[in-house]
């Protein structure tokens, strides 16, 4: 049975949200990207599900055909101090939000621009607001959670490219498990590995993208060790961290792995 309770989030904090959407497009000739920042119906890691129409009134108001001097922002990492460029459009479709940035020449927008390129870029992440009495628990006795939130509108100030989604990998053993098995989990993180590997090498771009390149490059090989040491007859792992400068024998961890 399902019932609708009254329930509110807070709707006076900045939220993120970043859900498993992909690339749709790149154009390298006219710098553009289209993505979907949200998809309707789904539901997601913070247990909402959004409806289509959440961004209606955000876009009427600040979307790339309106009149204000405020609009939804195309940002990296959420950080308003690095726009990588504009929205050239913002609507929503029956999938999610869908949107057509266009990448500026500055020099976050040039490394956003190669990372794009290069396949480093592959979730992207939205910045909003709950709105208050758009926002309502439904409960539902057969879901674990007891229930979720449908979303039925949002104030939405950012859509931005992330090099790290919301969710990526946080702990991979639990993902192994909700996937039915490791092996799918090595293969996603082998492909990233291998596509950071190859743009490090390649060293285009500022000090400050190839220093966020090796960061990642870091927490993917942390996460392999992790799964290595993952113990399939226990429930809670005691998680070590490896020094920077430790030396790790990739061949064996992934004999352990299979």
């Amino acid at each position: 049975m399902i019932k609708i309770k009254a329930m509110q989030k807070n709707t006076n904090t900045y939220q993120l949200k970043s859900q498993n959407l992909i690339l749709k497009d790149f154009n390298e000739g006219s710098r553009e990207v289209a993505i979907y920042l949200s998809a309707f119906d789904e539901l997601d890691s913070d247990n909402d599900i959004i409806r289509r129409g959440a961004f209606a009134k955000s876009i009427q108001e600040r979307g790339p055909l309106s009149g204000s001097n405020r609009k939804i922002a195309f940002l990296r990492y959420h950080n308003w101090e690095m726009p990588i460029g504009k929205f050239n459009r913002l609507e929503e479709d029956q999938k999610g939000l869908f949107a057509v940035g266009k990448l500026s020449e500055s020099t976050n927008g040039n490394d956003a621009f190669i990372d794009y390129q290069e396949g480093i870029i592959r979730e992207h992440s939205i910045g909003f607001r709950y709105i208050k009495d758009k926002i309502r628990f439904i409960e539902d006795a057969s879901m674990e959670s007891g229930g979720f939130y449908e979303v039925n509108e949002v104030q939405l100030f950012e859509g931005s490219a992330v090099t790290f989604g919301a969710n990526e990998f946080t702990n991979v053993v639990e993902v192994a498990k909700a996937e039915g098995g490791k092996e799918g989990i090595i293969d996603r993180i082998s492909d990233e590995i291998s596509v950071i590997s190859k743009s490090l090498f390649n060293g285009k771009g500022t000090d400050e993208r190839l220093f966020e390149l090796e960061m990642k490059l870091k927490f993917l090989n942390g996460r392999l060790v992790e799964l290595a040491k993952m113990n399939p007859q226990q429930k809670q792992f005691m998680i070590s961290k490896p020094s920077e400068d430790q030396a790790f024998n990739w061949a064996e961890i992934v004999n352990k792995l299979t």
